[in-house]
């Protein structure tokens, strides 16, 4: 029986003899292949229960509890839990088992939790904040450009437990990638949570790269010929998506610069040199949001002066045409007051001179103002 089938009754136990006795009633159930990187087909949260010694994985052959018995006893490999979303029922019998602390199996059951660093005893609990770019076909201002998860990872000298929130951030790649790697792997746990604030900063990396180039359309749509016509919510959104990705990448600094340069009991120093090297891919992370945030204000103070402007102009044509309107009007208005003795009022001529006068005092107009850049 798999260590990963016997975990998929955990929901509902209160301790370690109840992993026991759900062991011993599944012994007669087919064996069940958890190890793709989504949600057990059994519907549990379980997504993989492995064992490695000396970097390689070795084949499940008991319950989750005398494997970590064994492993404990022998001192030698680790337990690499993967849970998806797991409840308090769910989870409740793993914490007792790994003997978690109380208040981050609350965190790391509710999720939302801002990215951290935290030690119990001998466990050390991180949480990471995965994000993914959101592909659309035109940015609008209601487009979605990043989606954020979580990844809270409980590490211990025998045991590394994966809690993963949200429909992307999978890591059935990033174990095929470590186990492609044993002599990597054969460094513990430690090693396991190198790898995944790895792949969590490659991430930030890769999205920052996708942002830019909405960026740069929204750059070239404001400056272009019509830019003052561009939808001022498209700019907006991108700041507020781009306050999503920074809310992610700026808490984890911290966490990281600890990790890369604190002495701390699970994690050794050769696996520290790996942690200044994701403290460095994160830091140019954070350098670059930091600049698409100064670039997106200019972007914005720029279409704002350009709407200013385009205003200016549709107030000065106005005022043109109005000054123009204004003689015919004039002119039509004295002559309108139906008085008896009005000037040329009975010539032959005197309607034909009164719209000559009235069309050249326009066109006289017009080319004044023309010649003004007003029309």
């Amino acid at each position: 029986m798999s260590m990963a089938g016997n975990l998929r009754k955990v929901r509902g136990l209160g301790g370690v003899g109840g992993l026991r006795r759900v062991a011993q009633l599944a012994r007669r159930r087919p064996k069940v292949d958890l190890s793709h990187p989504a949600r057990s087909p059994l519907g549990s949260s379980v997504v993989n229960c492995v064992t490695y010694r000396d970097g390689v994985r070795v084949p499940g052959d008991g319950d989750l509890v005398d494997t970590v018995e064994r492993v404990r006893k022998s001192g030698d490999g680790f337990v690499w839990l993967g849970l998806h979303e797991p409840t308090n029922r769910e989870f409740a019998g793993i914490a007792e088992l790994f003997d978690l602390h109380p208040l981050a199996v609350e965190d790391a059951v509710e999720a939302h939790q801002r990215p951290k660093l935290e030690r119990y005893d001998e466990t050390l609990f991180a949480v990471f904040k995965t994000v993914c770019y959101v592909e659309h076909e035109q940015l609008t201002a209601t487009s979605e450009v990043v989606n954020t998860g979580e990844i809270m990872v409980f590490v211990g000298h025998d045991f590394v437990i994966t809690v993963r929130h949200g429909r992307h951030g999978s890591l059935g790649p990033l174990r095929e990638e470590l186990e492609a790697d044993p002599q990597q792997l054969a460094k513990g746990p430690a090693a396991v949570l190198h790898a995944i604030a790895d792949l969590v900063v490659d991430d930030y990396l890769t999205v920052t790269d996708s942002v830019q180039a909405d960026i740069d359309q929204v750059e070239t749509a404001v400056f272009a010929e019509n830019g003052a016509r561009v939808d001022p919510g498209r700019i907006y959104q991108m700041k507020r998506e781009l306050l999503e990705l920074k809310r992610a990448v700026a808490p984890l600094g911290r966490p990281i610069e600890d990790l890369a340069t604190r002495p701390i009991r699970v994690v050794a120093p050769e696996i520290q040199a790996y942690f200044r090297d994701v403290l460095d891919h994160l830091m140019r992370a954070k350098e670059q949001i930091a600049s698409f945030d100064e670039l997106l204000n200019s972007i914005l103070q720029a279409h704002l002066a350009q709407v200013t402007v385009a205003q200016n102009e549709d107030m000065r044509k106005i005022t043109a045409w109005a000054a123009v309107i204004a003689v015919p009007t004039m002119v039509c208005g004295v002559y309108g007051m139906n008085f008896d003795h009005m000037p040329e009022l009975h010539w032959r001529f005197g309607y034909p001179l009164v719209i000559g006068v009235i069309s050249v005092a326009c066109l006289a107009l017009y080319r004044g103002f023309r010649r003004n850049g007003w029309l």
